[in-house]
């Protein structure tokens, strides 16, 4: 698609793109309507509304969906925005797992590919990531180049100047330079790479436990330990993006071990520490965290305790938490952050002794499909506007 140079403002052409954007902006938020009924609601007149609807159903950004029924009068055509102007690409990548979805406008899933990740390097990762999203556009009856924008999820902080990320310890290779130029050489422009955990925290709020709050913080628990932070509604990053690398907090007395590699509370609370605390206690058939969160479900005391010992870890990162942002409410996620169920009740019990700041705390509703539905909804917000542009308005 070419983009199209905008027309000047306050020319009539101007005018007329101005008045398709109020009124495809109008169904987008409030979902399919009449006419009358946009032109009650954007203050424009029925003419210059049917203008506007008729050039973008012109350039398929409306489709009509049938009439009214109900009421007096004649009936009217009802339009609603057309989810097929435009798809997006979403990538979760994972050190178990690779996940690759494609949706529609509207937000609906058209396909999606699941695999394990078997890549040892960076050039694998490349070329399976390539292959994966190639695959699924194609299961979706599309191609790559059909795809608006495309939005990776990946632990780890993007530099965009160096063109690698930062801090990703538990994937080879990610950290090598020149790494997200190769990965947009390979599927095309408009990529954005997003940190995995400040995705989990726009798919929570987008579809999740954190609709509708301004406030929050989303705490992703598992081989390693990251938070995406919201405030007044939008992803706080910090200066270097690296705002919720909560795994570097301080833990505990100063030690070498892994200084470099891991931080003191990841080494502290992610799953490795899980199978340790575990052994500590006497549990000696569990070979993973998740093994551990089996044997507490069952009952196994010992497993119970290491279980507390592990919400009395995650209660400091709460409570330092809670110190700066004083979020509204922490969403627990990752494969250990799931288990709320047994983690919340030592959890809160261990912020009452260490802090009054206490937020609510709650599962997350996304489980291992968090981070692909919050890189569908980031890549959503730049795919509306940038249909339209691509598309080109009416400006005779």
């Amino acid at each position: 698609m070419t983009v199209r140079k905008s027309p000047q403002v306050g020319t009539p052409a101007g005018m007329r793109v101005l008045n398709q954007r109020a009124v495809l902006d109008r169904l987008r938020r409030g979902g399919p309507a009449t006419r009358p009924q946009i032109a009650k609601e954007t203050g424009l007149s029925k003419p210059t509304v049917g203008q506007a609807l008729l050039d973008l159903e012109q350039h398929g950004l409306v489709r009509t969906v049938g009439r009214t029924t109900a009421g007096p009068g004649r009936s009217a055509m009802v339009y609603e925005p057309n989810p097929a102007a435009g798809h997006v690409l979403g990538i979760d990548i994972g050190r178990q797992r690779i996940r690759v979805a494609v949706a529609d406008l509207a937000g609906s899933v058209k396909a999606r590919v699941d695999e394990r990740n078997r890549c040892r390097s960076a050039g694998a990762l490349v070329r399976t990531v390539r292959e994966l999203a190639a695959r699924t556009a194609s299961d979706a009856g599309l191609s790559l180049d059909d795809l608006v924008v495309k939005v990776i999820g990946t632990p780890g902080v993007p530099d965009p100047r160096n063109q690698t990320l930062h801090h990703a310890p538990n994937l080879p290779g990610l950290e090598r330079r020149g790494l997200l130029e190769e990965l947009e050489a390979e599927l095309g422009p408009e990529l954005v790479v997003e940190n995995d955990a400040n995705l989990t925290a726009v798919g929570e709020r987008a579809y999740g436990a954190a609709r509708n709050v301004d406030v929050f913080v989303c705490v992703t628990v598992g081989t390693g330990i990251g938070m995406g932070i919201v405030v007044d509604g939008r992803l706080f990053r910090g200066a270097h993006g690296a705002a919720g690398e909560v795994g570097y907090l301080p833990y505990g007395p100063p030690s070498e071990v892994d200084r470099e590699v891991r931080g003191q509370l990841e080494a502290a609370a992610a799953a490795e520490s899980v199978v340790a605390l575990a052994k500590e206690h006497g549990v000696t058939t569990a070979k993973s965290a998740r093994d551990v969160f089996s044997l507490a479900k069952s009952g196994d005391e010992r497993a119970l305790r290491a279980v507390r010992d592990e919400a009395g870890r995650l209660a400091y990162l709460v409570a330092s938490v809670a110190a700066v942002i004083d979020p509204e409410l922490v969403v627990l996620g990752g494969g250990i952050g799931s288990n709320t169920g047994l983690l919340q009740e030592p959890l809160e019990a261990a912020l009452r002794r260490m802090t009054p700041l206490a937020p609510r705390i709650v599962a997350g509703e996304l489980g291992d499909g968090a981070v692909l539905s919050g890189a569908i909804a980031m890549g959503l917000r730049s795919a509306r506007d940038l249909v339209f542009d691509r598309r080109g308005a009416v400006t005779l």
